[in-house]
């Protein structure tokens, strides 16, 4: 992905008049467009621009790096089943900034899908008088349409209430920006919003179908009609749209089969054929220590992951069976006493355990294989699932794949009724590459549970946690080492879902100032 352009158009008027850095996310080669639509190969470069948006530097704030930040600020810290012990993010752990509008974690998604909405929307606009094959307009015009979906459903996960909350999606949601402008624009309905992001989907599956294009296997970043179906699966169950998950789930895994056991301890990092569209990081385009992987990795040498690893939920695997090959990947002790019962830091005669145990590596040996850095800090239940392939947390990531896929149709089936049988299938099919034993049994409520805590092992830090909570309506239930859990105690919260402005973030201050149709 080394050549690409970024469109020079403005995601939102209301960022022309805040802080100036907030403003430099584009690089050298940014372009007009009346260059870019010449010819469709120029406006192959503006969807690989679109890509690269997903993986850059923002806000001059470390951690604010596109979708990796909406990972593990959004996705993944508030939610469940991981802590790390660190209090300095006490306020994206615990969603206390959620009203906060002058916060980098406030205005950060706001700001980043609004902007990739707005290069898409610029290809939209100008693709049809592109010199090229029909069947290459097609395809772009496809790719465009599937961000521009992705975009508005991940805003409105972030700043819009949760299905069961609006009263039918008559609840306001946030902006629908269809043209490449700046106008002021009061919020949709998140019905309406619903509504677009399905016919984008149906019109980017049909343009797919009339392409002769096929994506290669090197492009999983970008997005293809898998890629559509399965954006649209996961809206679809946020939506509780349950005969529409099934329909587009399957569709999403054709061609995507499960990895095996040695791929899924091979550290998240290097893509392969379950994933179906990923986020592209190499060497030479790293973003050092704001990459996902400075924040996520095991292995990496930066300060976040050396210090405050990431650590799963000891409730929940505490319910995975042993012969579960993944439990491989979590530092799981022996016993109460190889670790500090307050915080979960190791011994030391247990780091000396762990570290000749596990591979680990340094600044001349770096690389996915190792599992820690030499002066990573070990804790109990630390995890080794996330490791970079290149220093200090570099790698490329994925954003679907397909036991999302597997795990949505069963819920799916689940809600319609009638279909347990299929659902106990569906399930065992999920997690039978890891634990050939597996045999789910379970019916009525209970199977519901066993669906949603081995959806959260298997997608663990994978960034659906807290968006899988609220769309639920679950609590966020964590518990503290004395209280058997694996939290510092200031992370050891409860919520419900009608607290905390129903899990909305109020749109930033750089919006409502500039806007005049609403206030947050």
């Amino acid at each position: 992905m080394k050549k690409y352009i970024i469109i020079a158009a403005a995601s939102l008027l209301a960022f022309t008049a805040c802080k100036k850095d907030y403003l430099e996310t584009t690089p050298e080669d940014s372009v007009a467009p009346a260059t870019i639509f010449e010819t469709t190969d120029n406006a192959k470069l503006a969807i690989n621009g679109i890509s690269r948006l997903m993986t850059k530097q923002y806000m001059s704030s470390q951690g604010y790096n596109g979708e990796g930040t909406i990972k593990t600020h959004y996705g993944t810290w508030p939610g469940n089943n991981s802590s790390r012990p660190y209090t300095g993010f006490n306020y994206i752990h615990n969603f206390t900034a959620y009203d906060q509008q002058n916060y980098y974690v406030d205005i950060f998604a706001w700001f980043y899908y609004y902007k990739l909405i707005s290069n898409a929307n610029t290809i939209l606009a100008y693709i049809d008088d592109a010199t090229g094959t029909d069947s290459d307009r097609n395809y772009i015009k496809g790719q465009a349409l599937v961000y521009r979906a992705y975009c508005y459903f991940m805003l409105s996960q972030i700043y819009a209430p949760r299905w069961s909350s609006s009263n039918g999606g008559s609840a306001a949601a946030i902006p629908l920006r269809l043209e490449p402008s700046t106008e002021a624009m009061d919020k949709a309905s998140l019905a309406e919003v619903y509504t677009q992001i399905y016919k984008d989907l149906d019109d980017a599956i049909a343009l797919f179908e009339q392409s002769d294009y096929v994506r290669p296997a090197a492009d999983f970043y970008l997005p293809d009609v898998t890629v559509a179906h399965a954006v649209y699966a996961r809206a679809a169950a946020t939506r509780e749209d349950w005969n529409t998950v099934v329909t587009h789930a399957e569709a999403a895994r054709k061609g995507h089969p499960l990895m095996g056991n040695a791929a899924y301890h091979d550290g998240f990092s290097t893509p392969n054929d379950e994933w179906i569209w990923g986020v592209y990081d190499a060497e030479d385009q790293t973003l050092y220590y704001y990459s996902f992987f400075a924040y996520a990795g095991s292995n990496a040498s930066s300060g976040q992951c050396r210090n405050y690893p990431t650590l799963i939920s000891k409730v929940m695997i505490d319910q995975i069976p042993d012969d579960d090959t993944r439990k491989d990947l979590f530092l799981i002790p022996e016993s109460t006493d190889l670790y500090n019962s307050s915080t979960g830091k190791a011994t030391s005669a247990w780091t000396k355990t762990v570290q000749a145990k596990y591979p680990v590596g340094t600044a001349s040996t770096f690389g996915v294989d190792k599992y820690l850095f030499n002066t990573s800090t070990v804790y109990a239940y630390m995890q080794f699932k996330m490791r970079a392939t290149f220093a200090p947390g570099g790698g490329s990531f994925h954003l679907f794949r397909s036991a999302e896929m597997l795990y949505l149709e069963a819920e799916a089936r689940y809600n319609l009724g009638g279909q347990e049988n299929t659902v106990r299938s569906l399930l065992e099919t999920a997690v039978k590459p890891y634990n050939a034993g597996y045999a789910c049994n379970a019916s009525g409520a209970a199977l519901l549970a066993e669906l949603k805590l081995y959806r959260g092992f298997d997608l663990w830090a994978e960034g659906q946690d807290w968006f899988d909570l609220k769309r639920w309506g679950d609590n966020v239930s964590r518990k503290s080492w004395a209280e058997g859990g694996s939290c510092l105690e200031a992370l050891a919260i409860t919520y419900g879902p009608n607290e905390k402005n129903g899990w909305c973030y109020y749109a930033p201050l750089m919006e409502t100032d500039y806007n005049e149709f609403f206030d947050k």
